[in-house]
């Protein structure tokens, strides 16, 4: 690629905290969780997150916050006191927009339901609720620590907690799972009335229980149909796909994730959590990578176990890598502001995808087309 250097602008800046502990691992997942061991040493971690956050505060550069997300493992094991605690030692360190946009994820067996409201009050203005699904020999597959009716009450309870929005996770695919099962799945969910749904595929990850322990998930044929038809329920009920996994009615799209997938900036503090930032002066797009395992991470003074520079040659791809998981048309314009590397730098394989029909092109943007959205890595090996 001969790289012609435009100027980086500084994207929106969003903020993700992990909270790495779980009741028990579940058998499919693969992210940096760990199962609880006694009493949660709660105040020492919220601690550590905001020395954690004061370290990277030269990452900000004048920006306010426009979204943080609260991840895990589950966050819903630390009591919304604490929770208060982070957000406002947050805020004493970087300005909040005024419509910040502040997720939590939680799981239906591990909290007493009044704390929704309590997480509310403690500043969370968004929940994202691990239900997965709603039969329980489904959930009792999955290893998964709370049974149907305890998902559904917290559906409901979630819904009349007052919060801004809130997500319900679903997974289809499901061991043995058949297509009436998987709809059933959609229209329990859709009938609490989440303005957000996060719906997709179980996938068997290297390093979990389900590697090496597969269960008998249904044929590609089944997964088809069951994508296919779970597609045409959930736009009947109402919630358009904005994202590769996630539907919301109108005015209803995760901001935070939004701001992920736009290449947008973010911090990450807590253990193993994964930051990427812009620094225009430099010319210069970072990722930092934070200490993992969480007695380490309580314990080091310094947090950052990685930097590392996105090199000039990769900005294309690991823009369009995130990019293209969205359905919208690509403008141009935010290509070359996040990257800092002109439109023409990937012509030829726009192009090359063009020919083959798996994008559109105008004067000012890129977009997949029905089919593109299906071969999305057809698309980006026109890039490596």
């Amino acid at each position: 690629m001969n790289s012609i250097n435009l100027s980086l602008q500084l994207p929106p800046l969003s903020l993700y905290v992990h909270i790495p502990w779980c009741v028990q691992k579940c058998p499919y997942c693969d992210f940096n969780s760990h199962s609880q061991q006694g009493e949660l040493p709660q105040a020492q971690y919220i601690e550590t997150l905001l020395q954690d956050l004061q370290q990277d505060l030269h990452y900000v550069q004048g920006r306010t916050l426009h979204s943080i997300f609260i991840g895990g493992g589950t966050p819903s094991l630390f009591d919304a006191r604490h929770m208060r605690t982070l957000l406002e030692g947050v805020a004493a360190q970087i300005p909040f927009a005024d419509d910040i946009e502040i997720t939590m994820e939680a799981n239906p067996g591990t909290l007493e339901h009044d704390d929704f409201a309590a997480y509310r009050l403690a500043g969370i203005t968004r929940l994202s609720i691990g239900v997965q699904s709603f039969a329980s020999d489904k959930l009792n597959r999955l290893g998964r620590i709370h049974n149907r009716d305890e998902a559904q009450t917290a559906a409901k309870l979630a819904g009349n907690a007052g919060y801004q929005s809130f997500n319900l996770d679903l997974m289809h695919g499901l061991p043995n799972q058949t297509l009436k099962q998987a709809l059933a799945d959609i229209d329990t969910a859709a009938s609490f009335q989440p303005p957000h749904l996060s719906w997709y595929q179980l996938t068997i990850e290297p390093n979990t229980l389900f590697h090496s322990r597969p269960p008998q998930l249904p044929d590609d044929e089944a997964l088809w149909e069951i994508y296919r038809q779970g597609q045409q329920r959930l736009s009947k009920l109402g919630y358009q796909q904005y994202e590769i996994s996630a539907y919301a009615k109108p005015g209803f799209q995760c901001r935070h994730n939004l701001n992920y997938w736009q290449f947008g900036d973010y911090l990450g503090i807590g253990c193993g959590a994964h930051g990427k930032v812009t620094l225009p002066g430099s010319d210069q797009i970072v990722r930092t990578v934070k200490i993992k395992h969480p007695k380490g991470y309580l314990s080091a003074g310094q947090y950052t176990f990685d930097t590392t520079e996105v090199k000039l040659e990769d900005r294309a791809l690991e823009y369009l890598m995130n990019r293209l998981r969205l359905m919208t048309p690509i403008p141009k314009a935010e290509f070359e502001a996040r990257t800092g590397l002109s439109a023409a730098e990937v012509a030829d394989g726009m192009n090359r995808g063009a020919q083959r029909g798996l994008v559109s092109i105008s004067d000012s943007h890129w977009t997949l087309t029905d089919k593109g959205h299906f071969f999305v890595n057809d698309l980006l090996s026109q890039f490596c």
